[in-house]
């Protein structure tokens, strides 16, 4: 924000304040709080913000070898019951592809609006790029753009039950930079065969086959996002993406040096700031997995916060079922008389479709989510 822009919201601000505020001194809260409003046209949700998060150095998310030979499924194991978050390390995916997508994204996004926008996504086809991306109704302090894995994808037309239509969803490529096209698609195979690798792995912690929930992932409709998140001039009233969990099977995160990823940690409810680890990914379980589990393995919250002097970029590869798949808990892991199941079942397809209708609209409620269809317990 230049400085003029700067100069005359505050004026602005002190005018149209005035009459409210009773004569007393403006804080630099109610400042910065007007000045992201008028940047973003949304409301702030006071328990969003990060001034209220409580970091500790001394914690982090489980740090996983997978080259390790022994205790290996029980360290998966542990955090995905204690933490739903873990970082990878030696897992052969290409360093090289990695490197290659994050340079073809800082060029990218280096572009004009006007360029960025020639691939922007729109309600035929919701794959491009992006810069109104809200979660649960607030505005994103960021712009991304984001490809199909394995393009087209099939997905449902509509979220209406007895609507059988089914759409296709293509990926959408700019001119500039030559590369960006070879680049992620290179890049989303890659992480594709880790994704499996993880799945497999999470099976077994389970005790189940190692191949039990490849099936779900036959015609998988994963997708990459690429976040570019810009210097934020109010890091503490505004956040890159607010709380949420991801309502996917897996995600698997890379993130710059700046960082930026906070997890709420399941006992306490504080926040935790995952500390950048080179080479490494960032694993966390979706809403799909805890479905599946029963509760056994959870889905936790996270968000991003902002930087007020640095750029950060993140790549997220989102490993999602077949639009067909329908998700409920695994017969497996339940136990009518001891462990019944705690999910209704409900199709993934027409899940996505009802939450695709806030992808360019603001809602008047919070959008559909996994926990929506959990059984009331008696």
């Amino acid at each position: 924000m230049s400085d003029q822009i700067a100069f005359e919201t505050t004026q602005s601000f002190k005018t149209n304040y005035f009459s409210k505020t009773q004569n007393r001194e403006i804080t630099s809260n109610e400042l910065a709080r007007y000045i992201f409003q008028s940047i973003t046209m949304v409301d702030v949700v006071d328990s969003a913000y990060p001034k209220h998060a409580i970091f500790t150095e001394a914690e982090n998310i489980p740090l996983i070898d997978l080259s390790a030979e022994s205790n290996l499924l029980a360290e998966i194991r542990d955090a995905c019951k204690e933490w739903g978050f873990f970082q990878v390390v030696n897992h052969g995916a290409s360093l090289e592809l990695r490197r290659n997508i994050e340079s073809a994204a800082r060029e990218f996004f280096a572009q004009s609006k006007e360029e960025k926008g020639k691939v922007k996504r729109d309600e035929v086809n919701p794959l491009g790029y992006y810069d109104s991306e809200h979660t649960k109704n607030v505005k994103d302090w960021k712009e991304l753009f984001d490809l199909a894995v394995e393009s087209p994808i099939v997905m449902p037309v509509s979220h209406d039950p007895d609507d059988k239509e089914l759409m296709e969803m293509h990926n959408r490529w700019p001119e500039y930079p030559p590369n960006f096209r070879e680049a992620c698609q290179e890049y989303a195979l890659e992480v594709k065969n880790l994704a499996f690798k993880l799945l497999q792995l999470i099976s077994l912690s389970l005790g189940l086959p190692e191949n039990h929930l490849d099936g779900f992932f036959k015609d998988h409709a994963s997708l990459v996002w690429i976040n570019h998140y810009p210097p934020c001039p109010t890091p503490d009233v505004a956040l890159g993406v607010g709380p949420h969990k991801d309502s996917v099977g897996l995600t698997i995160l890379a993130q710059d040096d700046v960082g930026g990823l906070e997890v709420k940690r399941k006992a306490g409810g504080a926040w935790i700031r995952v500390e950048p680890i080179p080479d490494a990914y960032i694993v966390n379980l979706g809403a799909i997995v805890q479905a599946w589990t029963n509760d056994v393995y959870e889905s936790v919250e996270h968000r991003a916060i902002v930087n007020s002097e640095r750029e950060r970029f993140s790549i997220g590869f989102f490993f999602n079922p077949a639009h067909y798949v329908n998700v409920e808990p695994l017969k497996e892991l339940i136990d009518h008389q001891k462990n019944p199941a705690k999910y209704k079942p409900f199709n993934w397809g027409k899940f996505v479709a009802t939450r695709r209708r806030s992808n360019f609209k603001k809602l008047d409620g919070e959008n559909l989510q996994v926990s929506d269809f959990k059984i009331a317990a008696e």
